[in-house]
């Protein structure tokens, strides 16, 4: 097999091939699970900033980030026109390219440097690694288009972003025990260690996927999206129209809140606990390392919630999630509240061990629900835009959380926060933990109440699949049956008679 054909060649699912798919998410779960806990921390006890510096750092690069995914999920979608994208694929060529790339990480964890150093360091690592990842989100709904084929690649992500999250809790604090808790050394051999294991595993992903060839049809209707027509003016405002023309789809509107909200408040939560253990509880940051490194529990909730998610639907486990971490996330705070100090440690095992179980169904369920979103939009527009999609998902996500870290490092600072303090004065403390639960817990409920209207699940994709399938091979509209219009109409928001333009349209 040649590696012109290989990228276009489909071969059998396997789980391990399901492992090679998702071990890059090593990079979204271990860089994002690092960055989210100790970022901030190290900019503020080693590199001389302020909690608002290191906040405006991370916040300009998730902006630089939020933009870089709209500009990719149309390039994505239109590269198979150029040679590198045919040779390679539209998708892959980004992985290829990524791979080594991803040795930048290292860069930032260099301690001791000034202000625009680490700006321009994370900034140029945020946005190479969203230029790998939009593409790479793609790739299940390029791969199959069965619902079950689909669950096992987006388990398997899942499955080892959860290894990913808990080795990138776990080593910090090994490290920081072996090497001492006030030197910036750990997290400089942290980081090496994680970039390599990144670039290796974006490799692996790369050699053992494949992707859709690009049909003359799928061309043809590609083709009449207005950014690929007129003046760079027109084409912007074309990719504008495209990014919001995904919005129209009711099941990704939904989809979108609850995946923001979601994981706004996990990170707020990641942001703020490493503050919360050594600061409000006294305890050292190898305990709080330590705690968070029960994300392990995550992959055995994964298996769980992959079978969960084929039987009882995504609501079923956004409402199991989000209610076990509403209810340890008051734990946490009656231990502070209270001043618990008999048998804290235990106490915080069992706390931090129910709040990962929720943390890890939250992580699960939005990504294995958005391969089946572009099949709600095939039926609508008759294109196939998941790089779209999954760019407006980035885009969106990364702009909120770029406003809560800063604001997160506003509220530190305004309540006396002292950048390389070993301890904080009251107030802040209670800062602290009041971003812990009113600002993580805020989010979460705000999640589940659009949770609670979710409509889109195994049963009614597979009524849209077939549907689609049936519109293809000429079926006619008038011949839809009853409880299908309503289904389609329902899960997109689009009357049935507007779905599945004519082409003269």
């Amino acid at each position: 097999m040649s590696k012109l054909n290989r990228v276009y060649t489909p071969r059998k699912i396997t789980i391990w091939r399901g492992i090679g798919y998702g071990i890059v998410d090593f990079v979204g779960g271990g860089s994002m699970t690092i960055i989210g806990a100790w970022m901030l921390f190290f900019y503020t006890s080693y590199c001389n900033l302020t909690a608002v510096e290191g906040a405006s750092i991370i916040g300009a690069a998730r902006v630089a980030d939020a933009i870089c995914s709209l500009l990719m999920g149309s390039l994505t979608d239109n590269f198979y026109k150029t040679k590198l994208g045919q040779r390679f694929g539209r998708r892959h060529f980004f992985l290829l390219i990524g791979s080594p790339l991803m040795l930048l990480y290292i860069t930032l964890w260099i301690a001791g440097m000034n202000y625009w150093y680490y700006f321009v360091t994370y900034m140029v690592f945020e946005v190479v690694s969203s230029a790998m990842m939009i593409p790479y989100e793609t790739l299940p709904n390029e791969m199959t288009d069965d619902y079950t084929q689909r669950t096992k690649l987006s388990s398997a992500r899942m499955f080892i972003s959860a290894g990913a999250t808990f080795l990138a809790t776990f080593i910090p604090g090994q490290l920081f025990a072996i090497m001492g808790q006030h030197s910036p050394l750990p997290f400089l051999v942290n980081g090496t260690l994680f970039a390599i294991i990144f670039a290796i595993g974006v490799f692996v992903c790369y050699s053992v996927t494949w992707e859709k060839p690009v049909t003359p049809e799928m061309a043809k209707e590609l083709e009449k999206d207005s950014v690929n027509e007129g003046s760079v003016f027109h084409r912007i405002g074309g990719l504008l129209s495209d990014y919001v023309s995904t919005l129209r789809i009711k099941s990704f509107r939904k989809h979108l809140l609850i995946y923001l909200f979601s994981f706004t408040g996990k990170d707020t939560f990641n942001t703020v606990f490493a503050y919360f253990c050594i600061y409000c509880l006294g305890l050292s940051a190898t305990v709080a390392a330590n705690m968070l490194s029960l994300s392990l529990i995550g992959l055995l909730v994964t298996i769980v919630a992959g079978f969960g998610m084929v039987k009882f639907g995504p609501k079923f486990l956004y409402e199991v999630g989000y209610g076990l971490m509403l209810l340890m996330l008051v734990g946490y705070y009656l231990i502070f509240q209270f001043h618990i100090t008999n048998h804290v440690i235990l106490l915080l095992f069992f706390i931090s061990l129910f709040y990962q179980i929720g943390r890890a169904t939250l992580e699960f369920t939005p990504w294995n629900v958005f391969p089946f979103i572009p099949d709600l939009d095939e039926i609508v527009t008759k294109r196939r835009r998941a790089g779209v999609f999954a760019a407006v998902m980035s885009f969106t996500r990364k702009s909120t959380v770029a406003v809560a870290t800063i604001v997160v490092g506003f509220i530190l600072d305004s309540n006396g926060f002292t950048k390389n303090a070993a301890t904080q004065p009251l107030q802040t403390q209670h800062a602290i933990a009041l971003i812990l639960l009113l600002g993580t817990g805020g989010l979460i409920i705000l999640a589940l109440l659009v949770a609670l209207a979710f409509k889109l699940n195994k049963q009614t994709h597979q009524i849209v699949l077939e549907e689609i399938t049936r519109l293809r091979n000429g079926g006619s509209k008038s011949d839809v049956e009853p409880e299908v219009a309503k289904t389609v109409t329902d899960l997109t928001g689009v009357p049935y008679a507007d779905v599945w333009p004519d082409d003269h349209q």
